[in-house]
């Protein structure tokens, strides 16, 4: 304990440093972190890092789902269901059957089912190195919810073909009847839990008398519970803690405070930022142990990259044949949706955009905790067959996509200018703009209809009506009496309603309204300490 708790804490340190200069170079983090874990296993004298997968899907993956499940704007998921749908589904299965069939062909000894293992693992994007990587580059809402949507799901398909693919090679038959039954009960019985589960917690938050430090402790638990319970039962946690962090985020505003909003997200943002860094070290400080397996089984390094090589080919040219097959199928079923439509260089523009969406399937921790699952034998007591070389292959796949596709996809936005005809900066300025007008119209014509008596001749009430109509602050809050600040509470919770109803409106971007109610519930404290 005493030589691994100053690694941990140096490892966080170099988290942050790294993160630091991730930012001055306008890179994503998690493509420094990799490296920098890998370079720092030729340290000698570390200690050994032997990664418990258990650890991986226990410990990081909810947490680190269940935020960007509430992050995520769920009106965006559903305007664009059916090709996030398709990302997170059929391409994934596509991924794994091509991923399947070239490693049967090219690596010996490499069965369908073992193919179909590797695929599942290697299958899903990761979401955080691509969100990681958008902030520095300008894309589109459809495209930024396209990917975000699909990143929640596909972690769940890629580990349903993984679990279903472990069973085949360990038993030597695959019955597609039983599959099929296990895999209804999977989604249809991890999203039910994960709503059940969330449900009792919201009722948990709005009866119990919680403050903003116990409301934060439970959002913390929450997740665990989640992905525990389904579990259990055989269902996917991971699809329960994406229903369920999405049936929470919508009701936010209901039974979590101002406090505990603004409190949890400054916490969660942090909980979230260490858990990233440390399993994208974790990756990197992996290898050394990977090759030794390699070696263990008589495998040259030489041809355990060149494998590595050709299943990241084929990974990404699967993902960009998958992103023009989408883009085909939506000019022909939904042409009224396409991104496209308002295009000027329309047909330069549709032959570049499948491009960079196939472009960013960086693959990180759902990847890595899914080869390290894989069980050093099998239940007849025999070595699972190729486990090194699939744990070197994986972390091939990740390491390449991330430098590769993660330097380069930047530059390829910014030379292309692929999404530049989307004019994203001057649809959200204006929609600003007219969100704070129709909130100080709002706020103006409340106190009109309700307090108009009680407005003449308060000099509070009088100073405050100004406030709102004149769009200026009072330079002392002296005035702010007991039965003004109840009123102000008041005023407040009305533009969260208007918000809320604003919010329904499909092309307003949700992400502008959430920034507006979280500057209110900064307000709202404001007025509380006063």
């Amino acid at each position: 304990m005493h030589t691994i708790l100053p690694f941990l804490l140096a490892m966080i340190a170099v988290i942050v440093l790294l993160n630091m200069w991730a930012n001055k170079l306008k890179i994503a983090y998690p493509i420094l972190l990799v490296v920098a874990g890998l370079l720092i296993s030729f340290i000698p004298g570390l200690p050994v890092v032997k990664v418990n997968p258990d650890l991986i899907f226990m410990i990081f993956l909810p947490p680190l789902l269940f935020e960007a499940a509430w992050t995520i704007s769920f009106k965006e998921m559903r305007k664009w269901w059916r090709i996030i749908g398709s990302f997170a589904f059929l391409v994934v299965f596509f991924t794994a059957l091509s991923v399947a069939v070239v490693t049967n062909y090219f690596i010996p000894g490499f069965t369908i089912a073992l193919g179909f293992l590797l695929g599942g693992i290697v299958s899903p994007p990761d979401a955080i190195s691509t969100g990681a990587l958008t902030k520095f580059v300008k894309i589109p809402k459809s495209t930024s919810a396209i990917l975000e949507g699909e990143s929640l799901l596909n972690d769940a398909s890629s580990l349903i073909i993984f679990r279903f693919a472990l069973i085949a090679v360990g038993s030597g038959q695959f019955i597609w009847q039983e599959a099929a039954l296990s895999f209804f009960w999977m989604v249809i019985g991890g999203a039910g839990i994960g709503l059940v589960v969330a449900w009792l917690f919201v009722q948990a938050h709005k009866r119990l008398p919680t403050d903003a430090p116990s409301d934060i402790a439970l959002t913390l638990i929450e997740p665990y519970f989640m992905y525990w319970i389904a579990e259990q039962i055989h269902c996917s946690g991971v699809l329960a803690v994406v229903s369920g962090g999405l049936f929470m985020s919508a009701r936010r505003l209901i039974f979590l405070n101002s406090a505990s909003r603004i409190k949890g997200f400054s916490v969660w943002e942090s909980f979230v930022f260490i858990l990233n860094g440390i399993v994208f070290l974790l990756i990197g400080l992996e290898l050394p142990e990977i090759v030794d397996g390699l070696h263990a089984d008589g495998i040259s390094l030489k041809t355990a990259i060149g494998y590595g090589v050709l299943v990241t080919g084929v990974l990404i040219l699967a993902r960009i044949i998958s992103s023009y097959t989408a883009m085909i199928s939506t000019l022909i079923f939904r042409p009224s949706v396409a991104p496209s439509r308002n295009m000027t260089n329309r047909k330069r523009q549709m032959l570049l955009l499948p491009l960079m969406l196939g472009w960013t399937g960086m693959r990180g921790v759902v990847s890595l905790a899914a080869a390290l699952a894989i069980p050093a034998t099998m239940d007849n007591g025999l070595p699972f067959p190729h486990r090194n070389l699939i744990l070197f292959i994986t972390f091939v796949a990740i390491l390449l996509t991330l430098v590769v596709q993660g330097l380069t996809l930047p530059y390829f936005i910014r030379r292309t200018g692929v999404f530049d005809a989307f004019d994203n900066e001057k649809t959200e300025e204006e929609t600003r703009r007219k969100m704070k007008q129709g909130l100080k119209q709002h706020v103006y014509e409340l106190l009109k209809s309700k307090y108009e008596n009680e407005l003449n001749g308060h000099a509070g009430m009088e100073k405050f009506l100004k406030q709102w109509e004149e769009k200026s602050k009072a330079s002392d809050d002296s005035w702010m009496n007991a039965k003004t600040k109840a009123l102000f509470i008041e005023v407040l919770e009305s533009q969260r309603e208007y918000l809320t109803e604003l919010n329904k409106d499909p092309k307003i971007n949700e992400e502008i309204i959430r920034q507006q109610l979280y500057q209110i519930d900064l307000e709202e404290e404001r007025i509380k300490s006063v």
